[in-house]
């Protein structure tokens, strides 16, 4: 499958799906939303795929959406191009197969709705965050509103959007925003190292925990713990639950296996 806005590559497992308008400073516009969708379906669909790391050319992640093109809009334009952008987010962040940002420089608006997206976030030591769309007399349209409280929480995330400020890596460490900050050369290594030890555990499991988890913060907890028991029943009458077992064991002391 071929990109024009985006660069798609895959080794050792991983699928590396780069957002390719450094011009631009990878701003999305309708057609990188488009390519990024079947980016994502693509690292899903194919079986040499285990996880995704996601990324920008140049100095920034994403630097929101495209202005140019939001000044042509009519309010159902508009509101159709948020939930097609939603739509394709929503479809990084119920992926069975984990998925990485690794935010290499500006993350703003609609970039920082992707990131967040995603399962898990690295920074470099140079990125950018915020959600500085009430600068423009705009609101998230990217699910902003929602996914920044949850990962935050509500008083942190109303900061950040009522006021548009920006906030550097550390400071998005330190309210949760992101996993980990590492310095900018090293950023793809530390991803692609951190995917590796995740795909070394089971596919199943991997992904079944990663629907327990995006389903049940919707649920009650005893919705969403039932849930979680029944996931765990299904794997734990696999045989590839038994080998992994056994390979476990196998790894510990006598004292944990009983003897």
């Amino acid at each position: 499958m071929s990109y024009e806005l985006l660069t798609f590559e895959v080794a050792d497992r991983i699928a590396t799906i780069t957002v390719n308008r450094p011009d631009k400073l990878n701003a999305l516009n309708g057609a990188t939303i488009q390519e990024l969708g079947r980016a994502i379906d693509e690292a899903r669909e194919r079986n040499d795929v285990g996880g995704v790391i996601l990324t920008g050319a140049g100095r920034a992640f994403v630097a929101g959406a495209d202005i140019a093109e939001l000044t042509s809009m009519s309010a159902v334009t508009g509101k159709a191009l948020a939930q097609r952008g939603q739509i394709v987010f929503r479809r990084f962040e119920t992926s069975p197969k984990p998925t990485i940002a690794a935010v290499n420089g500006f993350a703003l608006g609609g970039g920082c709705e992707l990131a967040m997206a995603c399962h898990l976030r690295l920074a470099s030591d140079t990125a950018k965050f915020g959600q500085p769309e009430v600068k423009l007399g705009l609101v998230p349209g990217y699910g902003g509103t929602q996914r920044l409280p949850r990962l935050v929480g509500k008083g942190r995330a109303l900061q950040l959007l009522l006021t548009g400020e920006l906030i550097d890596a550390a400071e998005a460490y330190r309210i949760g925003l992101v996993n980990r900050v590492v310095p900018a050369a090293e950023l793809l290594d530390v991803a692609r190292a951190l995917l590796h030890q995740m795909l070394a555990n089971a596919p199943v499991a991997l992904a079944l925990c990663i629907e327990a988890v995006d389903r049940g913060l919707d649920a009650s907890l005893e919705d969403a713990t039932t849930l979680e028991a029944t996931h765990f029943g299904l794997l734990a009458a696999t045989d590839d639950m038994r080998e992994g077992t056994s390979a476990f064991l196998g790894k510990r002391a006598p004292s944990f296996r009983g003897k």
